[in-house]
């Protein structure tokens, strides 16, 4: 049973494809890259962690108070009841972006707005391998949420199990440089990452999330706390959270937020962590026993203290089922139809746990903002990349980089 649930929660497809176009404004001001010169193992190097980094201690709810901190807790946020409480549904995609997947973010996503009439949210974590940055900025300009998901999602998982502190840097914090450089969106919009494979790196990826200005990981599944489920919470102190895929962080990191991945219960009751990794699933062909399914799910948290529900995919999944997808945008038809469920980006989730409020209040709030860019969109290639001696090309939203961008030159300088 062990090796099932572990199947179930560390999942990671690869997918393909690029596509492009024209020149550009010039690019958003933006941070420089690290200078520290790339790692040269690919699983992640010895050197010692920093040795100041202060152990968590058991969280202390009279000195952990919101908006900055909250201790892991199943308890709603605000001591609200769970019939006033917002059931937040959040739906994600990892990896690349392209002209292939594009098609079912645009037939599924777009042009759906919530009870409240706002647009319904959706959050991209994006790798950089064959990613099509013109489409990264369409997205963006749709509202949806742009975060991370590494620039090279390298294999083995090994690579992140391993990963020093130096690594995620290169790997994480260049990312968010490199992806508002070439998408052309706001440095500072983008908040969120998730590791590869869902492969925790104990402290490592958390001593470079403040540096870098990024709020939020949402990479650590929990399979125990789902019944009731487990709200986002802070690592100032030590996380109750279960470690599926260890190494967990053990240190304190205050004011850094964790989104759970809470998983679902497949047929048979094994937890998944993405919906495409569930072991014991209905007939790929069904779709009323998938929309059910689904259902199922979404009503364990629906119905009880209402964490935010997670819809955790890989494109290529839905792409493969056509049932699974109607499936999916008749759930989302439900959501978007109940007075008290919202489709939301993932960060708008740590905001309202920041400042909870009762769904009325909610309703009533305006709706989500970002600040539009322009794209004119600019192809580029052959471009030599130095990690693997292949020729790429690339649409970006910016002047064409020398070589393929990539670890340890991220805008390909």
């Amino acid at each position: 049973m062990r090796s099932v649930v572990l199947l179930s929660v560390v999942v990671g497809l690869v997918i393909t494809v690029v596509n492009g176009q024209v020149p550009t404004p010039p690019p958003l001001q933006t941070p420089e890259p690290s200078t520290e010169s790339p790692p040269e193992t690919t699983a992640g190097s010895t050197e010692p962690e920093p040795e100041d980094l202060p152990l968590a201690e058991k969280c202390d709810e009279e000195l952990c108070k919101l908006p900055n901190c909250r201790c892991s807790s199943t308890s709603i946020p605000g001591g609200l009841l769970p019939r006033d409480t917002p059931q937040f549904v959040t739906v994600t995609f990892d990896d690349g972006i392209n002209i292939n997947n594009i098609i079912t973010y645009r037939n599924t996503l777009y042009n759906r707005f919530n009870s409240n009439g706002c647009p319904a949210g959706a959050t991209f974590y994006v790798s950089h391998e064959y990613t099509n940055y013109v489409l990264v900025n369409e997205l963006y300009n749709r509202g949806f949420e742009i975060a991370l998901h590494s620039i090279s999602h390298q294999t083995p998982q090994t690579y992140w199990l391993e990963a020093t502190r130096d690594i995620m840097k290169q790997e994480f914090g260049d990312q968010k440089i490199q992806m508002s450089h070439l998408a052309n969106i706001p440095y500072e919009s983008i908040k969120g990452m998730r590791i590869p494979f869902l492969q925790m790196t104990g402290n490592a990826s958390f001593e470079i999330m403040k540096e870098y200005g990024l709020e939020y990981d949402c990479t650590w599944p929990t399979t125990t706390q789902t019944n009731p489920g487990l709200w986002p919470y802070t690592l100032d102190f030590a996380s109750t959270q279960d470690c599926v895929v260890p190494p967990c962080p053990t240190a304190s990191f205050p004011g850094t937020w964790i989104k759970p991945l809470v998983a679902w219960s497949d047929l048979q009751g094994v937890p998944c962590s993405f919906v495409d990794a569930c072991f014991f699933a209905p007939n790929v062909l069904d779709e009323e026993a998938w929309f059910q399914f689904i259902v199922t799910n979404f009503e364990r948290h629906y119905l009880g203290n209402r964490a935010p529900f997670g819809f955790f995919v890989h494109e290529a999944f839905l792409s493969a089922w056509p049932a699974i997808t109607n499936a999916f945008v008749r759930f989302m038809d439900m959501v978007n139809n109940l007075p008290d469920a919202f489709m939301v980006n993932s960060h708008e989730v740590i905001d309202w746990v920041k400042n909870p409020v009762p769904v009325d209040k909610y309703k009533a709030q305006s709706c989500r903002g970002f600040i539009p860019t322009t794209c004119s969109a600019t192809s580029c290639g052959p471009l030599n990349s130095s990690h693997n001696g292949m020729d790429y090309w690339m649409q970006i939203c910016n002047v064409c980089p020398r070589v393929y961008p990539w670890v340890g030159n991220p805008l390909g300088l």
